[in-house]
C-alpha cells in the first residue's frame, strides 16, 4: 500500500471525466482543454467552466452546472404556498427579500387580494426590497474588484453591507434568509426607530457612495481590465432573455418595477441607468459594473421616498394589523399564471398551476435571472484572454442557487 500510486494520469482519463463536450481527438495540435472551477473563488462552488484554449485565447467555453440540490421546485409542488417562503429565500440567498416580495405578490395575484394589500404593507415590502438590492450589488462591486486583483473595495462593502443586513435582521430576526413577506402582509410591523435608522444610512452611504465610485469605477486600472472586455450587443442580450443589469448596461432602458410598474413603484420617482459606452464600448464589463453603482444610487431615493410615506401618510398606527389580509388557508381556485418582479441580478419570474383542489401548487416553475444570464457565458467569451474570463465570468453576477434550482 505504501508504494501504490493512488492517481496516475493516463490519456483516457480524460474520457472517463464525463461529461465533458469536447474530448482530445475534438482539438487541433495547439489547443487544450482547461477547466474552470469548481475551485475558483469566483465560480462560488458548483460551477465547472470546460474551456477550449488556444495558448492564451479562448476557442469555447462549456458551463457544467454542479449540484447544489436546492431542488426549490419540487419542494413547491410538495408544500402550501406560504410555507414554500423559506425555499425561496434560498434560491439567490443575497436577494432574498426580493424572492419573498415575487413569490408573494404571484400567490396574491391568484387570490385576487392584489388591490387589497394596504399601502404600509406595500410601502414596507418596498423598503426591505430596495435595501435587499442595495446589498446585493456590494457583493456583486466587491467581489467582483476582487475578482480582478483589488481587496479593498471587498472590505469596504462588506463593511457598509453589514450596516443593512443589521437593519433587515432587526426587521425579521434573520441576517440573511428572512421569511419577512408574507402572502397577504408581512412577518411584522418595522421595529419603532426602523425608519430613522434607515434615514441615517441613506445620510452616511450617499458620500460613500462617491468614494467608491472613485476608487473603483474611475479606476484607471479598473477601466483597462474591464472597458472593451465582454461586450454584450444588445441584440444577442434580448436574443439570449438576459436582464437586469446585465441588459442595462447593454443600453435599454428595462425594468420591470417600471414596465409592469407592480406594488407602489409607480407611485416613487427614480431612474433606470442603462451603459451608455462611457469608457469604452457599450455593454462591456465596465458598463454592467457602473449600471450596478448607478441602481445603488436610485436605491438610495426609492428608501427615502419609501421613509417618508412610512413616517407620514402611512405611518404606524396602533390597530395597524401587517397580518390583516394574510389568509388562513390558501387555496386558490384553478388557473395558471406568470409573475414576475425585478431582482437586482434581474427577472425572477414564477409560473403557477393550481387545480383548485388542495393548497399546494399542482406545478410551480422558477424563471431565474442567474441561470438565463449565465448561459451568455460562451457568447461572451469566445476570442478573449482567459485573464479576462474570470472579469466576463464575475460581471455576470450569478449566485448558483438560482442556477442549480
Amino acid at each position: 500500500m505504501g508504494n501504490q500510486v493512488q492517481y496516475q494520469y493516463k490519456d483516457d482519463n480524460l474520457l472517463k471525466s464525463e461529461p465533458n463536450k469536447y474530448q482530445q481527438g475534438d482539438l487541433k495540435s495547439e489547443e487544450m482543454i482547461v477547466n474552470l472551477g469548481p475551485q475558483h473563488p469566483s465560480t462560488h462552488g458548483v460551477l465547472r467552466m470546460e474551456v477550449v484554449t488556444d495558448g492564451e485565447i479562448i476557442k469555447d467555453v462549456v458551463p457544467h452546472l454542479g449540484y447544489l440540490h436546492r431542488c426549490f421546485e419540487k419542494h413547491a409542488e410538495s408544500l402550501p404556498y406560504n410555507q414554500t417562503i423559506p425555499f425561496v429565500d434560498r434560491l439567490d440567498y443575497l436577494t432574498a427579500m426580493n424572492s419573498e416580495h415575487a413569490w408573494a405578490m404571484g400567490v396574491e395575484k391568484m387570490l385576487g387580494i392584489t388591490d387589497k394589500i394596504p399601502k404600509r404593507v406595500e410601502y414596507i415590502r418596498v423598503l426591505v426590497a430596495e435595501l435587499n438590492r442595495m446589498a446585493s450589488h456590494f457583493v456583486a462591486i466587491g467581489t467582483y474588484a476582487m475578482d480582478i486583483g483589488a481587496f479593498t473595495p471587498f472590505l469596504w462593502m462588506m463593511r457598509d453591507r453589514e450596516h443593512i443586513i443589521r437593519l433587515l435582521e432587526w426587521a425579521s430576526g434573520a441576517r440573511m434568509l428572512y421569511n419577512y413577506v408574507w402572502v397577504g402582509g408581512v412577518f411584522y410591523d418595522l421595529p419603532v426607530g426602523f425608519e430613522e435608522r434607515c434615514k441615517q444610512f441613506v445620510d452616511y452611504f450617499r458620500p460613500k457612495l462617491e468614494e467608491l465610485k472613485r476608487l473603483i469605477i474611475d479606476n484607471k486600472i479598473f477601466v483597462e481590465r474591464t472597458a472593451n472586455v465582454g461586450v454584450l450587443p444588445l441584440d444577442l442580450a434580448i436574443n439570449y432573455g438576459v436582464t437586469g443589469p446585465m441588459l442595462r448596461g447593454s443600453g435599454l432602458r428595462y425594468d420591470l418595477r417600471k414596465v409592469d410598474a407592480y406594488s407602489v413603484y409607480p407611485e416613487i420617482d427614480f431612474d433606470i441607468p442603462v451603459g451608455e459606452g462611457l469608457m469604452g464600448t457599450k455593454g462591456d464589463c465596465w458598463d454592467r459594473t457602473y449600471v450596478r453603482v448607478l441602481e445603488v444610487k436610485e436605491s438610495l431615493k426609492i428608501i427615502e421616498q419609501c421613509v417618508e410615506k412610512l413616517t407620514g401618510e402611512h405611518k404606524r398606527t396602533p390597530d395597524f394589523d401587517p397580518h390583516a389580509l394574510v389568509p388562513k388557508k390558501i387555496r386558490p381556485k384553478a388557473q395558471e399564471i406568470y409573475t414576475r418582479a425585478e431582482n437586482p441580478k434581474g427577472e425572477l419570474g414564477f409560473y403557477f398551476r393550481a387545480d383548485g383542489k388542495t393548497d399546494v401548487p399542482f406545478r410551480c416553475k422558477s424563471r431565474s435571472c442567474c441561470f438565463v444570464n449565465l448561459s451568455i457565458i460562451s457568447e461572451l467569451s469566445k476570442g478573449s484572454l482567459i485573464a479576462d474570463f474570470i472579469a466576463i465570468l464575475g460581471s455576470i453576477d450569478i449566485v448558483l442557487g438560482e442556477v442549480d434550482r
